[in-house]
């Protein structure tokens, strides 16, 4: 779907999201707590929400939320998220967006 291509080529970190998801809140606070402040997009309060969802699983998400992108490659949800932080792999990933604002 061009506009998850659009919002995740203009920021570096981001997150999609629902309102309501406890995975979701806990990746963000993972990032948070790795010093990055992502871009959370909450698909729940868009009204292309439910095309949004279909069209993350299209690219190989395993689940539509939360879905994470960092720069504009699709990491996956909370399994390769965490996955990859236990392995020590996430934190490369992240160091150019670290401590950055994204305002």
């Amino acid at each position: 779907m061009d506009k998850i291509t659009r919002l995740v080529s203009e920021r570096g970190v981001v997150i999609f999201s629902k309102s309501t998801c406890c995975l979701c809140y806990a990746v963000n606070v993972l990032f948070q707590e790795l010093g990055v402040s992502p871009v959370v997009y909450d698909i729940d309060q868009d009204p292309e929400g439910r095309e949004m969802e279909k069209a993350i699983i299209r690219m190989g998400c395993n689940a539509p939320v939360p879905a994470v992108f960092i720069n504009g490659k699709l990491i996956g949800s909370t399994n390769e998220v965490m996955s990859l932080h236990l392995s020590g792999s996430l934190t490369p990933m992240l160091k150019p967006y670290q401590n950055l604002s994204t305002s």
